[in-house]
């Protein structure tokens, strides 16, 4: 038994330090817009559920920790119906129209949701450029080392010395490029552009799929290509050029993301991958017991997931409400109450699913029945 909980609650600790600092971050960014809106934010909660503790300010917001820490919300005026208690909605006076998120224009309404996932985004490049700025950014030369025998780098005729140059459409300028892209493409032929001799060569290969068990038990497949680098440098970046090498690591890993949910959505990878809060608890102690560097870096890819999933366009996400602000101007008014309220309870239905999925997932994959 002691086998079994010790190591949930190594995992525990890390997983909610790294939850609630991405949800503060996400829906500080609802608020700060909401705030410069001109909205009146009523609540701002870090979990769900009944309060545990909180606070009023002087704008009379209510700050609270929840009991469910598995997410949070910002509370808008405005947001919902304004009913009593009789159900019978009221009219608002000119004072509260003022500070009501319906009663704001729509661009104003938009940025505001928008704000949450892109307070993601601008977190993920803070934390890496200052990463890249203090320890340097991981960098090895786009040159092949060695050749393994009888990979799929051996087959397609690399040869120690070539210089990556492109990956399909996608400039390759470190090797670290070269392995973000293959580990994403597994078993799928790939055409690849090297200098070799001050010459253009291109090479068609096909990454080998690799299974990998990570240090909770969970399985992955990569692909591997099969060729080693000539070493790997620390380069540490200026302010100025971090936040540049900073912005596209983040765009990197929103792309490949993106690439991976597509793989997932076309069968090109398994949806066993995918994971949930058991998941993210066990990666988060992994990396917690590397070190706090491992652990930041693992937030800001966190936090890149994070604003990623919630732009997707399901309604109850901050996506659905962009998708909904979209109809609303092209159609010149809002969706009908029904018709919002019906698709709302889609997207609720569609979320649950998700998370009853890949919660199966994770307790399928857990290392602990594996072992």
């Amino acid at each position: 038994m002691i086998e079994f909980v010790a190591p949930l609650w190594n995992n525990v600790v890390p997983f909610l330090i790294v939850l609630t600092v991405l949800v503060f971050v996400h829906e500080l960014g609802h608020y700060a817009l909401a705030r410069w809106a001109g909205v009146r934010v009523e609540v701002f909660s870090i979990g769900f559920g009944p309060e545990l503790f909180g606070w009023t300010d002087k704008s009379d917001t209510r700050w609270k920790i929840s009991a469910v820490p598995l997410g949070g919300y910002v509370k808008m005026f405005g947001e919902g119906d304004f009913e009593d208690d009789s159900d019978v909605p009221r009219l608002l006076s000119e004072a509260e129209k003022q500070v009501s998120f319906r009663h704001k224009p729509l661009l104003k309404r938009a940025l505001i949701v928008f704000a949450g996932p892109a307070a993601n985004f601008i977190f993920a490049i803070v934390v890496l450029a200052a990463l890249f700025s203090t320890l340097g950014q991981p960098y090895s030369p786009a040159e092949v080392g060695t050749v393994v025998p009888d990979s799929a780098a051996a087959a397609a005729g690399f040869k120690p010395g070539d210089r990556f140059l492109r990956i399909e459409d996608k400039t390759i300028e470190r090797f670290e490029d070269v392995q973000h892209i293959i580990r994403l493409n597994p078993g799928s032929p790939i055409t690849i552009i090297v200098d070799r001799a001050d010459a253009e060569v291109a090479l068609i290969a096909t990454p080998e799929i690799k299974e990998i068990t990570d240090r909770a038990g969970n399985k992955h497949r990569i692909g591997r290509l099969g060729v080693t680098r000539q070493g790997v440098e620390f380069k540490q970046r200026n302010p100025a050029s971090a936040v540049w090498y900073a912005t596209r690591e983040t765009w990197s890993l929103i792309t490949g993301t993106l690439e991976a949910v597509g793989q997932m959505i076309t069968g090109a990878r398994e949806a066993k991958e995918l994971g949930g809060p058991i998941k993210i608890a066990q990666m988060s102690g992994e990396v917690w017991e590397i070190g706090v560097v491992a652990l930041i870096s693992f937030m800001a890819l966190l936090s890149v997931n994070l604003g990623l999933i919630n732009l997707f366009p399901v309604p109850m996400l901050d996506g659905g409400h962009l998708m909904f602000f979209m109809f609303e101007a092209i159609r010149g008014r809002p969706l009908a109450e029904k018709a919002q309220e019906y698709s709302l309870r889609i997207g609720l239905a569609l979320v649950l699913s998700l998370m009853v999925f890949v919660t199966i997932n994770d307790i399928v994959n857990l290392s602990y029945w594996n072992s």
